[in-house]
């Protein structure tokens, strides 16, 4: 029992969802309306920082990692734990738009829309200008 704590007190501590982006979550997944679907959040290499954030409604891969978020699953692959470490994701409804963002600590720079952000050891180069206007 007390390794299952452990456990999900680490796991807990790879992401959060703010209430409002749990909200949001089950809103989507009860639009498709499936139980074997979970939020998928990823990094893949692109944007105007060198990195960005992915999230889509996903079945579990064999290698993830599932934490179970406010009655939903979380997806995370292998590759993007370390980067996402420790975030916060929040779902933001704005005069300038709509959409999940991360507050990420591993961030060392990001783009003004927050869908991109580099990493200490994420290359040599300085952040470019958004290409998103921010």
């Amino acid at each position: 029992m007390i390794e299952q704590n452990q456990q999900a007190a680490v796991e807990t501590s790879i992401i959060n969802m703010t209430p409002t982006a749990a909200d949001k979550v089950h809103e989507l997944l009860a639009q498709e309306n499936d139980l074997s679907l979970g939020l998928r959040i990823f990094v893949a290499g692109g944007g105007c920082s060198g990195l960005q954030y992915g999230m889509t409604l996903d079945e579990e891969q064999e290698g993830d990692t599932v934490i179970s978020q406010s009655g939903f699953k979380v997806l995370v692959d292998e590759m993007s734990v370390g980067y996402i470490l420790g975030s916060e994701v929040d779902y933001v409804d704005s005069l300038m738009g709509a959409g999940f963002t991360v507050n990420n600590p591993n961030a060392v720079s990001s783009c003004g829309c927050g869908h991109s952000f580099k990493t200490a050891g994420g290359g040599a180069g300085e952040a470019r200008s958004c290409g998103c206007g921010h």
